[in-house]
C-alpha cells in the first residue's frame, strides 16, 4: 500500500491501496511498480508530485513499508519524483540527491511522449544532469501508461 498523491491513510493510518492491478498493456512485462522500483520491507519511502490519486498497487507486494508524507525532508532509501517541467526538476534535484541515503535510490518520472504528452523533460535531461551531480542512471522502467521514471544512484566513489 502507498499514500497517494497527498500522502493520505485509511482509518487504521495504513497508506491506502491503488486499485487492482489489471492485464499488463501492450509492450508492458507486468512485472509489478513496486517491483520494477526495488520496494523491500523496511524501505523509507517517498513519492513527490504525483498527479491526485496516483499510487503504487502493492498487491502482492513487499510488505511494510515505512512511507514519508510528500513533506518530510527526512533521509529516503528511494524517493520517486514526478516532473513535468524540466526546470523544476532541475532546481530540485541537489536537494533530492541530498536527501537519498547513500545506498538509496532516486527515481525520476517524466511523461511519456509516446502517450501524447508533451513536456520539455525527458530520459537525456535526467540523466546528463544528474551525472553532473555525481548520480549515475542504472534503470528505466514505465512507472504507468502515462509515465516512465530512471533510477539514479550515487556513484560509488561518491557515497
Amino acid at each position: 500500500m502507498t499514500p497517494d498523491a497527498a500522502g493520505s491513510r485509511d482509518a487504521a493510518g495504513s497508506p491506502e491501496l491503488a486499485g487492482s492491478p489489471g492485464a499488463a498493456p501492450a509492450g508492458y512485462s507486468g512485472t509489478p511498480l513496486w517491483k520494477k522500483l526495488g520496494l523491500k520491507p523496511g524501505t523509507r519511502a517517498q513519492v513527490l508530485h504525483a498527479d491526485a490519486g496516483w499510487s503504487i498497487p502493492l498487491d502482492g507486494g513487499p510488505g511494510a513499508i515505512d512511507w514519508l508524507a510528500p513533506s518530510a525532508e527526512e533521509p529516503a532509501d528511494l524517493i520517486l519524483a514526478f516532473y513535468r517541467e524540466a526546470a523544476d526538476f532541475v532546481d530540485e534535484l541537489d536537494a533530492l540527491g541530498a536527501r537519498i541515503r547513500p545506498s538509496g535510490m532516486l527515481w525520476v518520472a517524466w511523461p511519456r511522449k509516446a502517450a501524447g504528452h508533451a513536456s520539455d523533460i525527458d530520459e537525456n535531461l535526467i540523466r546528463n544532469t544528474a551525472l553532473e551531480r555525481g548520480l549515475v542512471d542504472v534503470k528505466v522502467a514505465a512507472a504507468d501508461t502515462d509515465w516512465s521514471a530512471l533510477k539514479l544512484v550515487w556513484r560509488v566513489t561518491n557515497r
